[in-house]
């Protein structure tokens, strides 16, 4: 049950374009489980959801500080970026991370939670990220991606996730 959709994002512009949209179907208590290479687009795919969001701060790669919090800036949901590489088992931490926002309340986007996060909610929206030509050795960052989405859950059944791009 859910929903389903492969694009091919041909550049960075349009990866951050991409995330604009995707706000647009976002609802405060989304889970959102970024997958894909280091330097596959995971990060300007967040920084366009914040955009679309109209959260506050730059959305930058979360690495050192696990989670953080871009408050809505127009009383939307929070965007809580987490990266949860640095997690050692699963989510239970998100916990103890003692975030100053409700998770239910707010947009959570996970990059590498794969096996960490699907507990957190039995909705959720995956992403991933991978380079669209060949071999992951060599591309850059203008290589084209393919994104595929996947929604799993009840929530996600009917979002209209093949009408982005």
């Amino acid at each position: 049950m859910g929903s389903h959709a492969t694009l091919t994002v041909p550049t960075p512009e349009r990866m951050g374009r991409l995330g604009r949209e995707l706000a647009a179907l976002l609802r405060p208590g989304d889970l959102v489980l970024l997958s894909g290479e280091l330097g596959a687009g995971k990060t300007t795919l967040t920084r366009g959801l914040g955009e679309g969001l109209q959260v506050r701060g730059a959305v930058t790669s979360p690495t050192f500080v696990i989670a953080r919090v871009h408050p809505s800036l127009v009383g939307g949901p929070a965007l809580v970026h987490v990266d949860a590489y640095r997690l050692g088992g699963d989510l239970d931490e998100m916990e103890d991370l003692d975030l100053d926002v409700s998770l239910p309340e707010s947009v959570v986007v996970v990059e590498w939670g794969e096996g960490k996060v699907e507990r957190l909610s039995e909705d959720r929206l995956e992403v991933r990220i991978e380079r669209a030509i060949g071999g992951t050795e060599g591309g850059d960052d203008q290589d084209p991606r393919r994104v595929v989405l996947t929604g799993i859950g009840p929530r996600w059944a009917d979002a209209a996730l093949a009408e982005l791009g």
